[in-house]
């Protein structure tokens, strides 16, 4: 019971602290699982687990309809089954992205069938003026949300990794497929979303530069990302000259406007 309890504890404040704070990442697997196994007593297995998750949902994060799979939940069942097998962390790995996506799907019917049918109450506040009522309404909904959506891994715990296993076993192979599909498609949708707000033609040239060094140089992305590092860093460093280079232009010119302006008077005085 207490390993439920401290489970569904971690992940409520992964994800409700992730929305309270303004989207402040504490539902990663690398902030999740080491919390869980901290409270579990083994915080090694839980740091081993949120490193090799994070290492899996480093590219997944969920912003609107672009939205994949909710690694908090797989991040506090992978670390609660590691630790009750004896710290064995692979044979929970091949779980992870079914409840992932699984975990996704549930929060999404959560907030649809139980936060959704409240927005009449918000609009209700909203025109008779209660400020107090909505800010109220609101905390209640987020936490109402949230703990619901706890109550996942503290049963999933509670009644051990065979029957969560046993679900996802009994779960339409089809359905699975279509998932895990779409999974693998979201990704790359909610990528091109983000490069159509940030393009620009004055940087495009860097986004080629990227893919050809990793399509054929075979360059792993923390290299390219030192990569990027370093040419954002000269590219600062000469727009900063520049910048002191006209500043001192500038300079210059207001000074020898100056010394002309006073030679006339002189001469105007003479």
């Amino acid at each position: 019971m207490y390993d439920a309890f401290v489970v569904a504890l971690a992940v409520f404040i992964g994800v409700a602290g992730h929305e309270m704070f303004g989207m402040a990442m504490l539902s990663r697997p690398i902030v999740v699982a080491p919390l869980a196994g901290a409270l579990m007593g083994d915080l090694q297995t839980g740091l081993i687990v949120g490193a090799s998750l994070e290492a899996i949902f480093m590219g997944v994060v969920n912003i609107g309809i672009s939205s994949t799979a909710e690694p908090s939940l797989a991040a506090g069942l992978a670390t609660a089954f590691a630790i009750k097998m004896g710290g064995n962390v692979d044979a929970v790995i091949p779980l992870v992205f079914p409840l992932a996506v699984l975990g996704l799907q549930l929060m999404n019917m959560i907030f649809s069938f139980v936060c959704g049918p409240m927005a009449a109450r918000f609009f209700k506040f909203a025109k008779s003026g209660d400020q107090k009522g909505i800010i109220n309404l609101h905390f209640f909904m987020w936490f109402i949300h949230y703990a619901l959506y706890a109550l996942i891994p503290f049963f999933a715990v509670l009644f051990g990794a065979d029957v969560v296993k046993s679900v996802l076993d009994n779960i339409p192979e089809v359905i699975m497929n279509g998932l895990t599909v779409a999974g693998n498609l979201l990704p790359a949708v909610g990528m091109a979303m983000l490069l159509r707000m940030l393009w620009s033609k004055n940087i495009a040239v860097w986004f080629f530069f990227g893919a050809v060094i990793m399509a054929y140089f075979e360059l792993p992305l923390i290299a390219i990302a030192a990569v990027g590092t370093i040419i954002a860093i000269v590219i600062a460093q000469r727009d900063l000259q520049l910048k002191n280079m006209h500043v001192n232009t500038v300079s210059q010119g207001d000074a020898i406007s100056n010394v002309t302006i006073d030679q006339e008077e002189e001469d105007f005085f003479q």
